[in-house]
């Protein structure tokens, strides 16, 4: 892709829950892209956003709304809105999820879930559109699972929500099919975040085995691959749906999975 470097200049991109991560990797990916980001998070992530804007050399800011509650997610999104005209790019990665069986499950917990693995899209998507619409140009990004097209036990929510999700996203595709605007999903299968990376800590200090050797079992379970997938990858991958190449590719589901889904 010759035009890189430059490809989304000028473009204002929203990613949520992007102190660290995959979030923060897909801002890094689009600010490399010549995108102006706007990182949110719960807490402001300033020290993200300064990040991006010196290494990058593009605007960034950080803002911080709860997106349990859609007053919060409406105040975000007005204030973004009157400043930039247009978020173009929409990238919804926040996610809570909580570990339990169906039958302990708490419903505070619950209906946290619902409110930010599904509504925060929802109601962020629906904020976006009419500006992306005048422009006649906007990409929109949902941050699916694995778990999306597969169930695995005590983890109700996080199935539930992500499976949901790409029902968002193929019912905003077909409505924006002639407007310019694409909307997909990213479907990542384990990445190296910190709670995996402590979850294999604890895998390792019960088997009393080492780091790597869970590691590999815990991987062989999964990806066909054997490797973890990385946030970098999903990054690019991100961008390269954000592209003019991209235009026509709208409603679809993309693994960055290591070949997990061909399982």
């Amino acid at each position: 892709m010759s035009d890189g470097l430059t490809m989304l200049n000028g473009k204002w991109a929203l990613v949520t829950g992007a102190s660290g991560g995959v979030g923060f990797a897909i801002a890094e990916s689009l600010a490399a892209a010549g995108a102006n980001i706007v990182l949110h998070d719960i807490v402001e992530p300033s020290a993200a956003s300064e990040s991006i804007r010196v290494r990058f050399g593009v605007e960034a800011i950080s803002v911080a709304a709860d997106l349990r509650q859609r007053t919060a997610i409406a105040a975000m999104m007005a204030n973004l809105l009157a400043r930039f005209g247009a978020i173009d790019i929409v990238v919804n990665n926040a996610v809570v999820r909580h570990f339990a069986p169906a039958a302990q499950f708490p419903p505070e917990r619950w209906e946290e879930a619902l409110a930010v693995n599904l509504s925060a899209p929802f109601h962020i998507i629906q904020l976006a559109l009419p500006a992306m619409t005048q422009r006649g140009w906007g990409r929109i990004l949902n941050l699916a699972s694995i778990y999306s097209t597969r169930a695995t036990a005590n983890r109700i929510d996080y199935v539930t929500t992500k499976t949901a999700i790409i029902g968002l996203t193929r019912a905003i595709a077909l409505e924006t099919a002639r407007t310019g605007i694409t909307c997909n999903a990213l479907s990542p299968g384990t990445v190296p975040t910190p709670a995996i990376l402590t979850k294999i800590e604890g895998i390792a200090a019960a088997k009393a085995t080492s780091i790597a050797d869970a590691t590999h079992a815990y991987l062989a379970e999964r990806q066909p691959s054997g490797e973890y997938i990385s946030a970098r990858h999903v990054g690019e991958t991100a961008v390269f749906l954000c592209s003019q190449a991209a235009g026509s590719i709208t409603g679809v589901v993309l693994p960055i999975d290591g070949g997990w889904s061909a399982i």
